[in-house]
């Protein structure tokens, strides 16, 4: 199949693509329905949001796509792969999934890890009914994807399954310059437990590239999963992310995003509380630096009762690096005993940095808790003069604030989590490639994650009856 152009897509296009991966025939339509609402649609739907957006810096007349891209790993991919091992992964180079490793053992207790075009085929009802739970009309970039999605990955994690090692997904843009419009689909079936990391990666590229996604979690009833994503793409490249989590009674789905590259990440996470019960917890941590945009959007949409919401950004801005949060609690009618919180913080370590935060509350019931909060400043003076007195440089200065910045975030994630975000702050803070590797720096810091706060939980529990 030809490449084809973002600014000249057309129906025939989405025949070529089904043609070529022999889609059922409700597929085809499906896409063309979302093709023509993706003409109809405006870049920003919201006129509220629409002057602080950015999402005209990805470039139409320069994205490409093919339904086959090339192949070949990148470098700093293979050093990945070693490093996983046994652990159950995926690794996808643009439109290729080139490996999946699953244990014969896990693939007899019915975990499932494939491509989304042999889902399409396999496990079609699971497929169809995932797609229709997505509506192309909240956005212009869903809408893109679902009519043309050229890769994808689908996860199923069987009832009762407690997955012990994380699923890692590696995902790289290729390196013939082509974008990626990737289709993924994660289903936890009821009381299974599971945690998946996701590494985005781009090579370098003298043209712009990206890499579009959707994303549908499932998360049924007293289900748990834990989705990492640690965004380290090159700065010539664009990522659009939208994700959708439906969450039954008593589930439990947890977001933690780093995001460190890209010229523009634009993330929209949308959680359906719809069982009783149920909980989501969104953490995300965003460093920028020269002329990078992060457009953030976190929605809490509480259907059910009893049912808890947490989201909690900060962004560290550099230079003229730019971010935009934007976050609406919703509570229903039917919500009463809803608990929610939802902040953005923002610090700016130079004069031409900017940080927008647009939080809010949508209520349409009583015997409730809701609140959001917002802030945005610069690096005290006072602070940075105070430990220029103690012989520390300015930056070693800034990096010790923006540390303490981050520290109550890092309370809420796991040691490895915590690791694997100190590194790549640390990386790009140096100026180093930004991938995560398990060299000596790394395990110091798993080593001083994995105790960091065990004293304090041991002196909190001493003197907790003093």
């Amino acid at each position: 199949m030809s490449s084809f152009v973002l600014s000249k897509l057309g129906q025939n296009h989405i025949d070529e693509i089904s043609d070529a991966n022999n889609e059922p025939t409700w597929l085809k339509e499906y896409r063309k329905n979302s093709f023509a609402i993706y003409q109809q649609l405006p870049p920003e739907v919201s006129p509220l949001y629409n002057k602080y957006s950015d999402a005209n810096k990805m470039n139409p007349d320069e994205v490409t796509f093919s339904l086959s891209s090339d192949s070949t790993v990148p470098d700093f991919v293979k050093d990945r792969m070693n490093e996983l091992a046994d652990n159950p992964h995926v690794v996808q180079i643009g439109t290729n999934i080139h490996k999946i490793n699953l244990s014969s053992e896990l693939k007899s207790k019915g975990l499932v890890i494939c491509s989304i075009q042999d889902a399409i085929k396999d496990h079609s009802d699971k497929i169809k009914k995932s797609l229709e739970s997505t509506d192309p009309k909240t956005d212009k970039y869903t809408a893109l994807n679902n009519a043309f999605f050229n890769s994808g990955i689908f996860i199923y994690i069987p009832k009762n399954m407690i997955l012990e090692k994380t699923i890692h997904l590696i995902s790289s843009l290729s390196m013939d310059q082509t974008s990626t419009i990737s289709r993924n689909i994660i289903i936890g079936e009821e009381s299974s437990k599971a945690s998946i990391v996701q590494e985005l990666y781009a090579p370098k590229s003298p043209k712009q590239q990206a890499y579009l996604e959707l994303l549908n979690v499932h998360v049924n009833q007293n289900t748990e999963l834990d989705l990492i994503t640690l965004q380290a793409m090159d700065q010539n490249a664009v990522n659009f992310s939208t994700r959708k989590a439906d969450i039954g009674r008593d589930g439990r789905m947890n977001w933690y995003l780093g995001l460190f590259g890209s010229l523009l990440s634009r993330y929209k996470i949308d959680n359906y509380l719809s069982g009783i019960g149920a909980n989501a917890t969104d953490t995300e941590v965003v460093f920028g630096n020269k002329n990078q945009s992060f457009d953030i959007t976190s929605n809490l949409i509480h259907i059910a009762q009893s049912t808890s919401g947490r989201v909690l950004e900060k962004s560290v801005l550099k230079d003229t690096s730019k971010s935009l949060f934007k976050g609406m609690i919703r509570i229903e009618k039917e919500a009463h005993h809803t608990e929610s919180y939802l902040a953005g913080h923002s610090i700016l370590l130079d004069k031409g940095a900017k940080s927008d935060s647009i939080p809010g509350l949508e209520i349409f019931t009583n015997d409730v808790k809701a609140t959001h909060a917002a802030s945005v400043a610069q690096i005290d003076d006072e602070q940075l003069f105070y430990l220029g007195t103690r012989c520390l440089s300015k930056s070693d200065a800034q990096k010790i604030i923006v540390e303490g910045f981050l520290e109550p975030l890092s309370r809420k994630m796991s040691y490895q989590i915590r690791a694997w975000i100190t590194y790549l702050i640390d990386s790009k803070w140096l100026g180093r490639e930004l991938s995560i590797k398990s060299d000596e720096q790394l395990k110091e810091l798993l080593e001083v994650e994995e105790t960091r706060y065990r004293e304090t939980d041991i002196f909190g529990s001493h003197y907790k009856y003093r």
